[in-house]
C-alpha cells in the first residue's frame, strides 16, 4: 500500500507506522506522540490506512431522528447548555402524548433509528421511561430505539429502586435496543470534580456499560474534548474504552465530541480547531483497534470538516439527525438535520461511496 512509501515530516511517526502496518497495538506513549505531532497529514495518512483496511471506500450513515424528552436536569454540569431548572425559561418536558405527536409528525419518513436522551428530571417517574419506550415502539415498530446514556440508566435505576441489571431488563422488555454512549465525557476524576461533580464517575459508567453489553445491548462510546482535559487524560480515556471493548465487544462505534462552549458556564473557552477535530478522529482510529467504526459527528464539527474527516479515519457521518437540540443550544452552526440526498452528497463529493445502514450496520436494501 502507498503508506509504505509515505514520507513523514515527524520522524516519530515511522515507528508508529511500523506498529500500525504490522497490526501491533499502540500504547499510551504512542497516543501521546500522535497527539503532540504537528504532522497532521502524516497522522491522518496512518488513520486512513487503517480505515480503508476495514471499510475500503465505503462511508456509512443512518436515517435517524433525535427525540429529547426533557431538558430539566438535576446534574447542572458546567459544560452543558441544554439543561434547565424546572420553571426556568426554555425548560421543557414532553408528555407521552407530546412524544406521540412528535413521532407522528415524521411518520411518513423512513426513520430507521430513534436517538432518545434527556436530562435527569426529578418529576419523571420510573413508569414514564417505560411508557416512553412502549410508545415509541408502538408508533415506530420497525425503528431501532437507541436511548438513554449510562448516566440516565443509573438515574432510572435509582428512582425505580432497582439494580442496574433489573432496570436494564425492564427497559429492554419495553423496547430499548441500543445505547447512545454519552455521559462519560472524559474519564478523569480531576475533570469530573471541576465540571460535572454530580454525574456518575468513570468507574460507574464503565460498570453500567459492561452490564448493558452483558444484557446483549450494544452501545456507542464517546469522548468530549476541547475543554479543560489534558492529552494524557484523552489517551487514558481511549485506553479505558479499548480495555472494556476487549472484555465485552459491545461497543459498535466511537464518536469524538467537540466541545461547544457558547451558552455554557465555560463560554470563555475557545472553540476546538479543525486541526484538533481531525486529530481526535485519527487518534481514535489508531488507538481503538478493536472498534469497527469511528464517527465524524457532523453536527459538532460541521458538514464540511466531517467530509474531510472521512480521509482521517472516520467511516461514518452518523445520520440525518432530525432534529438535534443539545449541541445547537451550545451554539453549533451546523444544520439541525439533513436529508438522505444531502447525506449522500456529502459522502460522494468527498470521494467515498455512501452506504445507508441501520443501527447495527446492517446495510439498507433501499
Amino acid at each position: 500500500m502507498m503508506i509504505m512509501k509515505y514520507s513523514f515530516l515527524d520522524k516519530r511517526l515511522y515507528e508508529i507506522k511500523d506498529k500500525v502496518v504490522s497490526g501491533e497495538r499502540l500504547g499510551f506513549e504512542d497516543g501521546i506522540a500522535l497527539y503532540k505531532s504537528n504532522d497532521l497529514i502524516g497522522v491522518g495518512h496512518l488513520a486512513d490506512y487503517v480505515r480503508r483496511k476495514h471499510h475500503g471506500n465505503r462511508a456509512f450513515y443512518v436515517y435517524n431522528q433525535h427525540l429529547n424528552f426533557t431538558n430539566i436536569c438535576s446534574n447542572r454540569c458546567l459544560f452543558c447548555a441544554f439543561s434547565r431548572k424546572d420553571g426556568e425559561k426554555d425548560a421543557f418536558t414532553l408528555s407521552i402524548d407530546d412524544v406521540r405527536t412528535r413521532l407522528m409528525e415524521r411518520i411518513d419518513e423512513p426513520v430507521r433509528e430513534l436517538h432518545v436522551v434527556g436530562g435527569l428530571n426529578p418529576s419523571l417517574s420510573f413508569d414514564y421511561y417505560i411508557e416512553l419506550l412502549n410508545t415509541i415502539k408502538e408508533v415506530r415498530p420497525d425503528s431501532t430505539i437507541k436511548a438513554f446514556t449510562a448516566v440516565e440508566i443509573d438515574y432510572i435505576a435509582r428512582i425505580g429502586g432497582l439494580s442496574i441489571e433489573k432496570t436494564i431488563a425492564k427497559l429492554k422488555k419495553a423496547g430499548l435496543e441500543m445505547i447512545p454512549g454519552g455521559g462519560a465525557e472524559v474519564m478523569s476524576d480531576r475533570v469530573r470534580k471541576k465540571l460535572f461533580s454530580r454525574k456518575i464517575d468513570s468507574n460507574r459508567w464503565l460498570e453500567i456499560m459492561e452490564a448493558l453489553h452483558s444484557a446483549e445491548l450494544t452501545s456507542n462510546a464517546t469522548m468530549l474534548y476541547g475543554h479543560i482535559e489534558t492529552l494524557n487524560e484523552r489517551v487514558d480515556h481511549l485506553i479505558k474504552l479499548r480495555e472494556l471493548q476487549d472484555k465485552t465487544g459491545g461497543f459498535t462505534a466511537f464518536i469524538p465530541l467537540a466541545f461547544h462552549s457558547q451558552n455554557t458556564r465555560l463560554s470563555h473557552l475557545p472553540s476546538t480547531t479543525a486541526f484538533d477535530d481531525l486529530k481526535n478522529i485519527a487518534l481514535a482510529r489508531l488507538m481503538l483497534d478493536n472498534f469497527s467504526h469511528i464517527k465524524a459527528y457532523w453536527v459538532m464539527i460541521g458538514e464540511s470538516l466531517a467530509q474531510v474527516a472521512l480521509s482521517f479515519g472516520a467511516d461514518d457521518l452518523d445520520g440525518t439527525i432530525i432534529e438535534e437540540k443539545i449541541t445547537h443550544m451550545a451554539g453549533a452552526k451546523s444544520a439541525k438535520g439533513l436529508t438522505r440526498s444531502q447525506m449522500e452528497r456529502l459522502i460522494s463529493s468527498a470521494g467515498f461511496t455512501p452506504v445507508e445502514r441501520d443501527s447495527f450496520y446492517r446495510v439498507s436494501d433501499k
